[in-house]
């Protein structure tokens, strides 16, 4: 079976907001939105090509009623002081889009195999009163200078609710210890589509700068990727630090067949290259609801890099 690396053309089908973490021993594990939502999977590879064709398991299912019982969206996996996390995002049957963030912590090292624990939703700072009491999802994490962030979409307003992303530092892997900082809401006309969003955040560093990818708008043809850019010794946690792109870094484009480019991810492959993963459409015209239409496939870009250590994104 071909497993070599392609390129900006479906490699795992049907997997939406798709998540690849590079372990520290050199697997490959890779995660993402199944088209039931109904669960979380894993699959694990020596190589990052040998995850298309991995066995998948899945680790845990949605509850039957109550929190996490329905809408089971957009998992990522981080090893955080020594343990495995996985932050999902998931609603309530009786309230479908009471969306908030939900945590995992494997019981040992090996994630397919050993026990998961529940520790439920995410936990905002005692001070913070305001924080995941709405729409609530797409949430990731990464390190700088020993400190860790947690940076989500969520959704405010009366009337068109507009989605944000927001920033914190991390008490611990399921606790915030700063009170929420918004980072980005959608400015520009390509992050307002039929909705006005911007979601999905991911992180990827260079040298002294960190970049923020999001994405934006709705999640049809018009979904797209933008980015902040930071340095690693700015404060984080002042909006002001972040320097937003005025024009998306990752869009539809029609001559590759790409449609609705979004919700990414990075990793590595086994030379060190920066690869962007990513989902989008093969089609123009989307049949049904866009939320429920499966045909979101996740693909791999391979990242450049410009002399001022920007990354450079292209689907040639």
């Amino acid at each position: 079976m071909d497993n070599k690396l392609k390129y900006n053309e479906p490699w795992i089908l049907q997997r939406a907001d798709p998540f690849v973490v590079r372990h520290t021993d050199g697997t490959y594990y890779f995660t993402a939105s199944v088209p039931a939502y109904d669960g979380i999977c894993l699959r694990k590879a020596s190589s990052l090509a040998g995850l298309k064709t991995a066995d998948e398991v899945e680790i845990w299912h949605k509850h039957e009623s109550g929190p996490m019982s329905i809408h089971i969206w957009a998992p990522e996996m981080h090893y955080i002081n020594g343990k495995w996390y996985i932050y999902f995002s998931g609603g309530d049957k009786d309230d479908i889009w009471k969306i908030r963030p939900y945590v995992l912590e494997c019981q040992g090292q090996n994630p397919l195999e050993d026990e998961w624990k529940e520790l439920g939703k995410m936990k905002r700072a005692d001070r913070d009163e305001f924080s995941f009491e709405a729409f609530s999802l797409d949430a990731t994490v990464f390190e700088n200078l020993g400190k860790w962030y947690y940076v989500w979409a969520e959704k405010v307003g009366v009337g068109k609710q507009i989605s944000n992303l927001y920033i914190a530092e991390m008490q611990r892997p399921d606790k915030l210890k700063t009170v929420q900082v918004l980072l980005t809401t959608p400015d520009y006309e390509w992050e307002r589509g039929a909705f006005w969003v911007n979601e999905g955040p991911a992180v990827i560093k260079k040298k002294d700068k960190i970049f923020l990818t999001f994405s934006a708008s709705d999640t049809g043809p018009s979904y797209c990727v933008g980015m902040l850019t930071t340095t690693k010794d700015a404060d984080l946690l002042d909006p002001q630090s972040w320097t937003k792109s005025r024009y998306p870094v990752v869009k539809t484009c029609k001559e590759k067949n790409i449609y609705g480019p979004g919700h990414n991810s990075f990793t590595v492959d086994e030379d060190g290259n920066d690869i962007m993963v990513y989902h989008a459409r093969t089609e123009s015209k989307i049949i049904g609801d866009p939320l429920y239409n499966p045909n979101r496939h996740t693909q791999l870009m391979k990242i450049n890099w410009s002399k001022d250590c920007s990354p450079v994104f292209s689907f040639d």
